[in-house]
């Protein structure tokens, strides 16, 4: 019995299930010298699958790596406009891709992976994977913007966030950082949050990603997840959903 095309490339590590998905609307994968269609099921061991000439073949050795981004490193697999991205600065054999994104100009964890199963699974909402953060804030919040802030906030277009933990670390002048815990992940959440509350985001440091945390890393340093680390991200079960009108 075959497999779901996306589902096949996404384990074999091509893409993640989202992106096989545009690589099949994109004709470039064949299955038996026909081209795939979304919804084509086939089964690796009698079908002749390949994304663009390339013939698939067994799944790899999954490998997942934490890298330490620096700012000024773009979180994708390709170049834009001549920046280096995080696949640059990790050297193996393996192909990998990032799960998720950080911004150009945040800096922190950001996981790597061959596995595009996992992958999709830990960047899809649903799972409500918890995300922590160091913010360097241009000044220190007053408690009316704390509290706001961790209600929720509606930021320019509308959006309304999800309530999220804030921690002030102190100082009352000048620059100051706050810890923040989020289980969402919209585009540029946090700088967004922050610039509806009055409030601009000088540095932005991802410490910790669905358990993961990115320890004593330095900027550019990447390490293989150990086995345990690995399992638990495996063993992971999504969130329940909430009740209505909570």
């Amino acid at each position: 019995m075959g497999e779901r095309l996306q589902k096949l490339l996404a384990r074999a590590g091509i893409a993640s299930r989202r992106a096989s998905e545009v690589l099949i609307r994109e004709g470039r994968v064949t299955v038996n010298g026909r081209q795939a269609t979304i919804g084509m099921s086939a089964d690796p061991a009698r079908d002749e699958i390949r994304v663009d000439g390339v013939r698939l073949s067994e799944p790899e050795t999954a490998v997942i790596i934490a890298l330490n981004k620096p700012s000024g490193v773009v979180s994708t697999s390709r170049s834009q406009r001549g920046a280096p991205t995080v696949v640059d600065l990790v050297a193996l054999s393996q192909r990998v891709f990032p799960v998720g994104r950080l911004d150009k100009q945040s800096e922190g964890l950001i996981l790597l992976t061959n596995d595009g199963a996992l992958a999709n699974r830990l960047a899809h909402p649903r799972y409500e994977h918890e995300k922590e953060y160091r913010v360097l804030l241009d000044r220190p919040p007053d408690r009316a913007q704390l509290e706001a802030w961790r209600r929720g906030v509606t930021l320019q277009d509308g959006t309304r966030t999800l309530p999220a933990n804030i921690t002030y670390e102190g100082g009352s002048t000048g620059p100051t950082w706050v810890r923040v815990v989020l289980r969402q992940g919209l585009k540029r959440q946090i700088r967004l949050s922050a610039q509806a509350l009055g409030l601009n985001v000088r540095r932005l440091i991802r410490t910790k990603f669905a358990g993961i945390e990115l320890g004593e890393l330095r900027p550019g340093a990447w390490r293989k997840l150990n086995p345990r680390e690995v399992a638990a991200l495996r063993s992971d079960r999504p969130v329940r959903p909430r009740p209505r009108g909570e």
